[in-house]
């Protein structure tokens, strides 16, 4: 017999899985902002299985102004009878820290976002167990839905019911479990606020920045030797900014992670040798934290970011973001957001674009 669902909840437990990059845990956002429109006084809590434990994401959703808590449990994947899942070492441990969380949260409803796997769905069916909560999962795949006490439907025909291109946004993944609430995303774009350690690292950024000058931030990233494939060319990079610089003086903001230092320091090399004057770029590559990158993000006017995580966040805080992809990907785009294919896009046009961002800025800031 399913479980009614709660008309006032005073907390939802949360399930999370699949990826742990910052941006991929961000597009959960615009779900948790529908939910808190819908029940303003209700506690969200997420629970995220994770296979990347101590990713840097974690401390930045652990302060995430929606969530009253988040837990990341690490989740061991193996092979098994040839096929990839969890065995039954990982579940030892998982178990009892679920129904630790599950028994001191006592959730008046518990929601699966993850439409793909099993492990989700056992951990909600698990959990359910010991609250008097009714689970709300994603019915992906024929008989998932009976993991359930109510689902919501499979992403295409979740889709094709809002009139969605596919591959679909994955911000709108997420909201294919809400259906089973009643709850639509109606253009709700993904949140993120300024945390504490942010606050410190703006108030030590700011005595550094004019105050006459707009502040256009470029994360060139993807450090890592997976995602160097979606760095733009530098080269490029360099031939925009200069132009942009000479069109419309401002201040270059160049944020990354530690490991992506050496990317910036060949910017700044190669900017000197084909424009001379650097003085008004500042390199902050390693010295934050993606806590203390809201602080960044927050004096940035403009943000010109390569498909990553800042890009995800500058979005999520409101900047006016402009998105450079080497390839198509629409499932990662926002719609706030200019999206420019780097394949189809010469230097005149870029430059124009962010010369337009910047004017609509300075309108803005006028009014």
């Amino acid at each position: 017999m399913p479980r009614p669902l709660p008309i006032e909840p005073r907390r939802i437990l949360l399930i999370k899985s699949h990826s742990a990059g910052t941006g991929d845990i961000l597009r959960s956002s615009a779900a948790w902002a529908v939910l808190k429109k819908r029940w303003p006084e209700v506690e969200l809590h997420l629970v995220f299985l994770t296979r990347w434990p101590g990713y840097p994401s974690e401390a930045l959703i652990r302060e995430h102004h929606l969530l009253s808590s988040a837990h990341f449990l690490p989740m061991q994947e193996g092979r098994f009878a040839g096929i990839r899942g969890v065995g039954p070492r990982t579940w030892r441990r998982l178990l009892p820290e679920l129904r630790r969380i599950v028994q001191d949260l006592q959730p008046d409803l518990i929601i699966d976002h993850e439409p793909f796997g099993i492990e989700t769905s056992i951990a909600a069916r698990w959990m359910r167990h010991f609250c008097s909560a009714p689970t709300v999962g994603v019915n992906q795949v024929l008989g998932r839905g009976r993991f359930y006490d109510h689902a919501g439907p499979n992403l295409q025909r979740y889709a094709h019911q809002h009139d969605l291109p596919w591959p679909m946004d994955y911000t709108e993944r997420d909201c294919a479990a809400l259906a089973a609430l009643g709850l639509e995303r109606d253009g709700q774009r993904i949140v993120l606020q300024e945390t504490a350690a942010g606050r410190a690292f703006r108030e030590l950024l700011l005595p550094r920045l004019p105050a006459d000058r707009l502040v256009i931030g470029l994360n060139i990233g993807c450090g890592t030797p997976d995602a160097e494939k979606k760095r733009p060319s530098v080269e490029f990079l360099v031939e925009v900014m200069g132009q942009v610089a000479a069109a419309s003086p401002h201040i270059l903001l160049l944020t990354g992670a530690p490991n992506e230092r050496s990317i910036n320091q060949g910017f700044l090399g190669q900017y000197a040798a084909r424009w001379g004057d650097v003085e008004h770029i500042l390199d902050i590559a390693g010295q934050t934290t993606l806590s203390g990158l809201t602080g960044a993000l927050a004096v940035c006017d403009i943000f010109v970011s390569s498909d990553s995580g800042p890009y995800h966040m500058a979005v999520a805080m409101g900047v006016s973001t402009l998105a450079l992809f080497n390839f198509p990907s629409p499932e990662h785009y926002h719609s706030e957001v200019a999206i420019v294919m780097m394949e189809h896009c010469d230097v005149a046009a870029c430059v124009a674009i962010v010369l337009e961002n910047m004017g609509r800025v300075k309108r803005l800031s006028d009014l």
